[in-house]
Order: structure tokens, then C-alpha cells, then sequence
């Protein structure tokens, strides 16, 4: 059996060219059409130029078992030699009696050269998904509606591409973070990210990219662990990848997010999320100084645009207003919250939510300091964002007497269906605060930690400027078992 190492070459005899990988000749540019099992022995005579192949060798290449006699291979050569011409009176395939056949030209091997369109052609789903890239780190709304256009594109283009699904995946569930605060949000968006982040893990297992992804768009469906076991087998499969230790930062909770986010800043520095997501931990922990540590540094970064083109951070300044506000700050408070306002304008993926949270902050503030009507414009301002904004909703109904039954059902609130029980469970707090009834605040706070599985539930308690959170028995159970949550 003679050993064929197939060239990716072109292969040059006289006015030939042989294409191997294509299957294809040409004579002076112009195509030959040869039968399979013409082309299979005249590859194999080519590729051993000089050589003697024996009659077997060659029936065993272009006959591949099947019986066939001498003859037959005879008059294969024969059609060949035809084909090929005689060059010079010379022929390209000589017989060699009793021995086989030897292809007698000089053989001369060149570089294969794409046309410059070829080469373009295939460049073009990269260079697309590059521009999706740039797009969706921007956070910004319309470049991630672009980035999904781009993606669909890509996956067209190269299906079978695990990188192109995972950006199409990611566009999409960045569209359903940008209306997960609406009446209707777009819920189809969110099953199509799953469904591509899914293919990207089967197209590639072992691409951190691909789990990442997944374990993000799983933890938005509501499959915690699931969620978490892709995003720790991210960080497994590509142990230096920041945006992997960031993703497993912010599905995780407790000494993990923490860790998490340690890791994020080691391999990117000053990053504003990565601090901005330690700092809830801390606020669950009620180490206040810590949390405004983290946010005072994020800020930093953040105001040296070193990552402002991409990535650019918010809520900082709301969480910080918090703490200001918890220490009884208010003109502080009153700061931050309006530099967080100033944030609306940037487009970013998160800001209209952040901003509605700092207008039920500064609605908070302007109800401590009196200002009836001037806290139900800012609560009002938070649900004109947020329409689901439960505990805006919860203020405004009980500031203007519709009520909140005692049972904390939202009666202002459209589609409350759609509210988690934690959320739910805040709002019913404040209305029970706003009615005087602290102690029924904390139990009903205090039962909703103890109803939900673990995680990140009720994290902001402490700082929940309605309800006031002070040093009082009342609040010392729901206190400590948030404490231990997020241990």
C-alpha cells in the first residue's frame, strides 16, 4: 500500500494545475473535467513523480476494493494520456513493463494564493464580531441593539462558530436587562440567549466564554445553581479571563462574590462593577465603612475614565448615598444621588434603574425633611422609569391614602404578579413604616429571609431609607440572618 500525504500546495506540470483540496484541474486556467477515478489516479501518479506504482497500488487507490482487471486500469491510463496531450512529443505517463506506471513530467509545487475577495470573505465574520464586542462592552442601549443585529449576522455566516453564538447570546440577554423594569419585558429575547449559549457549550465545551455566558443567562431565568456551576466551570476552563471571575461575582453571593470581585480587580484594576459588587456584601454584613471604601474606590476609577468607553460604572453614587443617608447625612446624600441622576443621559444598560433608585431615595429625604408633595414627585419620577418600582409604589399609595392592604398586596402597582417575593415583602415593610407599624415591618421583612433560599435577597435592608433601620430589638432577627446569608 503506497502512503499518500495529500498537499494543501498546487501542484504544476506543463500547462497543468492540480488542486487536491478542491478536487480540481486546470489547463492554462481553464477547468478539466475528469471521472473520480480518473482524477484519484492521476493525483496519486502526480504526488509520486518519478515514482514506479505497480498496478495494484494504482487499481487499490481509484477502485478502493472494488474488483476490477487489468484492463480496466488500462484503460483509465489510456483516457488520461488522452486528456493530458503529449507535451514535446514526451508523454506525462509512461508504462513500465511488468512494473506499473511513473508520472514522467517535472512536478513543481507552488503556495496556494487566495483571490484578495476570498480572503476578505473570510475575514468578515471576525471583523463583525469584533464591532458586536465593542458594541455590548459599551453597555450603552443602542450599540447593544446594533450588536444584535451584527450577531445575527455572524451566526449566519459561520454557525457552527461557538464564539458567534455566545455574542448573539449575550446581545440578547442584554436586551432583556434593558426592559426587565417595564410592564412587558422582553422575555422572548431572554429564552434566545439561552438557547445560543446553550449551542456555543455544545459546539465547544471546553470554551470558558461559552459557560460564562450561560451561567449569566441561567442566573436571569431563575436557575441559581445551575447558574452558578457554569460560571465557576468558566473560571475553571480560563483561570485569567477577568470578565469570567466578574460574571461568577455577580451570580454568586456572600465571601464568593467577594472573592470573586478580588479576583476582577487583581487581573483588571479599578474596574467601578467589580467594586460596586463587593460593596453589596458588605452592606448585607452591615460593614458600612467597608462598602463606602469599595464605592469611594470604584468612583475613582470611574472618574478617571480608564474604563468609561467600556463598561462605564453606575449606581455607585446611589449605594453611597445610601450609606450617607443611613448616617443621617442628608445633604451628602442629597449629592450623590443627584451625580447618580446626572447618569440618566449616558444610555447605560443599568441607569434608568439606578436613576429611579436615587429618585425614591431623594423621595425619602424630601418625606424626612416634610416635603409631602416634593416626596411624591420623586416617587413619582421613580415609577415614570421603574413602572414596577415596588416600594415607590408602596410610598405613593400610602402617601395618598389608596392603601396598601395589610395582606401587601399592591394596589398601585400594574402586573405585581410579575414581582419576586422579596420585592413584594420590602414594599408591604414600608407601607406597614409609613403607617406607623415598625414592629409588623421587621416581621414581615424577618419572614421573607426566612421563606426564600439563599442568595442575595433583601441585601439592601440595611440602608432601605423608608423603613430606617435603626439599632432597635425589632430589627435584631432579619439583621443577623442577612448578616449570615451573605457569610
Amino acid at each position: 500500500m503506497i502512503s499518500l500525504t495529500l498537499p494543501a500546495d498546487l501542484l504544476l506540470f506543463g500547462p497543468y494545475q492540480l488542486d487536491i483540496a478542491s478536487r480540481q484541474l486546470q489547463r492554462d486556467g481553464a477547468p478539466v473535467t475528469l471521472p473520480s477515478r480518473h482524477f484519484e489516479l492521476l493525483v496519486l501518479l502526480v504526488t509520486h513523480a518519478g515514482q514506479v506504482l505497480t498496478k495494484d497500488a494504482l487499481i487499490e487507490a481509484a477502485w478502493q476494493g472494488v474488483a476490477v482487471t487489468d484492463n480496466s486500469l488500462e484503460q483509465a491510463i489510456s483516457s488520461l494520456r488522452r486528456l493530458l496531450g503529449q507535451p514535446d512529443g514526451a508523454v506525462y505517463i509512461e508504462t513500465q513493463a511488468r512494473r506499473g506506471y511513473r508520472f514522467a513530467a517535472e512536478v513543481r509545487r507552488t503556495e496556494r494564493r487566495e483571490p484578495l475577495e476570498a480572503l476578505d470573505a473570510l475575514l468578515a465574520p471576525h471583523r463583525a464580531w469584533l464591532e458586536g464586542r465593542a458594541s455590548l462592552e459599551t453597555l450603552e442601549r443602542s450599540q447593544i441593539v446594533h450588536a444584535r443585529q451584527v450577531f445575527e449576522r455572524v451566526v449566519q455566516q459561520v454557525p457552527d462558530q461557538a464564539s458567534a453564538h455566545v455574542g448573539l447570546a449575550n446581545a440578547c440577554v442584554m436586551q432583556f436587562e434593558m426592559t426587565r423594569s417595564e410592564l412587558a419585558p422582553d422575555t422572548a429575547a431572554l429564552a434566545r440567549a439561552a438557547d445560543h449559549a446553550r449551542e456555543a457549550c455544545r459546539l465547544d465545551p471546553r470554551y470558558g466564554e461559552a459557560w460564562a455566558t450561560l451561567g449569566f443567562v441561567l442566573d436571569r431565568t431563575g436557575h441559581r445553581a445551575d447558574a452558578l456551576a457554569a460560571s465557576r466551570m468558566a473560571t475553571l476552563l480560563e483561570p485569567d479571563n477577568w470578565r469570567h471571575h466578574l460574571r461568577l461575582g455577580y451570580v454568586s453571593w456572600g465571601e464568593e462574590r467577594l472573592r470573586e470581585a478580588r479576583r476582577t480587580l487583581a487581573l483588571l484594576p479599578g474596574f467601578p462593577l467589580a467594586h460596586w459588587l463587593a460593596a453589596t456584601v458588605h452592606v448585607a454584613r452591615q460593614a458600612l465603612d467597608e462598602a463606602e471604601r469599595e464605592l469611594t474606590a470604584g468612583m475613582t476609577a470611574d472618574a478617571g475614565q480608564v474604563h468609561r468607553a467600556r463598561f462605564g460604572g453606575v449606581a455607585l453614587h446611589w449605594l453611597r448615598g445610601l450609606i450617607l443617608l443611613a448616617r443621617g447625612d442628608e445633604a451628602g446624600a442629597l449629592v450623590d444621588f443627584e451625580r447618580e441622576l446626572a447618569s440618566e443621559q449616558s444610555g447605560q444598560l443599568y441607569a434608568r434603574e439606578c436613576c429611579a433608585n436615587a429618585w425614591y431615595a431623594v423621595g425619602a429625604v424630601r418625606l424626612r425633611q416634610g416635603d409631602r408633595e416634593g416626596a411624591l414627585a420623586a416617587f413619582d419620577e421613580a415609577i415614570a422609569r421603574v413602572p414596577l418600582h415596588p416600594t415607590a409604589h408602596a410610598a405613593t399609595a400610602a402617601l395618598r391614602g389608596a392603601g396598601v392592604a395589610d395582606r401587601g398586596v399592591l394596589l398601585a402597582a400594574p402586573a405585581a404578579a410579575r414581582l419576586a417575593v422579596p420585592e413584594l415583602a420590602m414594599a408591604r415593610a414600608v407601607a406597614a413604616a409609613l403607617g406607623g407599624r415598625q414592629n409588623d415591618a421587621a416581621r414581615i421583612v424577618d419572614e421573607a429571609l426566612t421563606s426564600v433560599g439563599e442568595g442575595s435577597a433583601l441585601w439592601l435592608l440595611p440602608l432601605e431609607p423608608l423603613l430606617q433601620v435603626d439599632g432597635s430589638p425589632r430589627w435584631t432577627p432579619a439583621l443577623g440572618r442577612l448578616s449570615m446569608r451573605s457569610a
